[in-house]
């Protein structure tokens, strides 16, 4: 098996874990706001898709994202997400239109898998400048994956804070 295979079922798996856990979420549950620094579900999630849209097709090939371009205006999020430090504020006052959304995800979701289909395991070693730095294309497509991973738990969280069950399994 290529290791290119074995990124894109971790990718697809991410990504089937975040939806199971985000199954079941009303508006008023995906925008509640929690004490403290944490935010709400819906800005949790559309952080994830969005950032995924972003890492690939701005990071790794170098244009622009869905958002701006085929699903500008549909994405169903009442506005995008900031770049730099103003993000706090926009996840309590973004709204998400839910089913708009999950349509923009799916779409994200199967641009990701098809951008890794496309390589080959020598592509994982290109270097790319992320935020953090420099980092090969398999660092950024484990960070993708680890980061919808890492938002499943803060999503089932806030979820269990709500009296709903968290994780599906």
């Amino acid at each position: 098996m290529k290791a290119t295979d074995i990124l894109r079922q971790q990718v697809q798996m991410a990504h089937e874990w975040l939806e199971s856990t985000f199954e079941g979420v009303n508006h008023e549950q995906a925008h509640w706001k929690p004490q403290g620094q944490a935010n709400p579900i819906a800005a949790c999630y559309a952080h994830v898709i969005t950032g995924e849209d972003a890492i690939i097709n701005m990071m790794l090939k170098g244009g622009p994202p869905m958002m701006a371009t085929s699903w500008a205006g549909k994405t169903g999020l009442s506005e995008l997400p900031p770049e730099g430090d103003q993000w706090h504020d926009w996840a309590h006052k973004v709204k998400m239109e839910k089913p708009a959304f999950q349509k923009y995800a799916k779409a994200v979701y199967a641009n990701t898998e098809a951008y890794i289909a496309s390589l080959s395991d020598k592509d994982l070693d290109r270097k790319v400048q992320s935020p953090v730095g420099e980092m090969t294309v398999l660092q950024m497509l484990t960070v993708t994956a680890h980061h919808a991973r890492d938002f499943s738990g803060e999503i089932s969280v806030l979820k269990g804070i709500q009296g709903s069950k968290g994780y599906p399994a």
